[in-house]
Formats: structure tokens, sequence, C-alpha cells
């Protein structure tokens, strides 16, 4: 199985950064409007929170909400369906001072060879994120 971790330091309050990413159905308007196109929520009768995400290169996924821990500002996620049989990933956001924060996303997923390809979109949608939201940040 393959395990990726990749981390970001955003010039933005750790809480307001958070505020955009424990909003599952809004990651394409709030968070990273430049890497995530389209999200849409859905649902099942058991009450799971899931969304369709439609990436920037055209590429579709669903995902299934694990968990969304406002202690802890960390959310978690499992990728359905497609070419992965195993996908689990979350972000954290840690305080770096009064302005800044640092976020980390980590994911572990299978088959091992698409690793290369998932770490790449992981860093994409960590630059859309830290210049998405320094953008906010700054007002413009």
């Amino acid at each position: 199985m393959a395990s990726i971790h990749r981390e970001i330091v955003v010039d933005t309050p750790a809480a307001v950064l958070w505020d955009a990413m424990r909003d599952p159905g809004a990651l394409h308007t709030r968070l990273a409007p430049t890497f995530i196109t389209e999200c849409r929520m859905d649902g099942n009768t058991s009450g799971e929170q899931a969304r369709e995400l439609r990436f920037a290169n055209g590429m579709t996924v669903r995902e299934l909400i694990i968990d969304i821990d406002d202690d802890r500002r960390r959310i978690a996620w499992s990728a359905v369906g497609g070419q992965l049989t195993h996908h689990n990933a979350s972000t954290h956001i840690f305080e770096e001072g009064s302005s800044r924060c640092r976020v980390v996303w980590v994911a572990d997923l299978l088959p091992h060879a698409l690793a290369p390809a998932i770490a790449g979109m992981i860093e994409e949608g960590l630059q859309a994120m830290k210049t998405h939201a320094e953008r906010v940040a700054s007002g413009l």
C-alpha cells in the first residue's frame, strides 16, 4: 500500500482555513476553486455524507466523508470506485502562530502504481488551497 504525506504552510489563520475545509460541499468555491471545479453533495438513507467531485483535469471521483473533527481540525474521507481499490485520506490544519497554519494531507491507497499520480494531485490541491486562502486573506 502506498502512503503519501504532504504538507504546506498557508498565510492565513488556522480557524479561517478550517472554516472553508470543514464545509465538504463547497470545496470548489471556498477551498480550492482552481483545483476542483464542481462539488455536489449527496447522501444515502443511512445518513452518510458523500460528495461527487470534478477536478480541473476532468477527472471525477466519489468520496465518502468519514469524519469532520472540529476539535482537531481534521477531515477524513475515502474515494470509492474508479481505478483505486483502496483509498483513505485526511487533512489536518495546525496553527503556526496567529496568522499562519500548516496543512498536512495523508493518503493511503492501492494499487501502489497510482501513487505518483495521486501525489501529484495532492501537491496541486495543496498549492491551490494555499493560493486561494492567501488571496482571500489579502482581500483580493
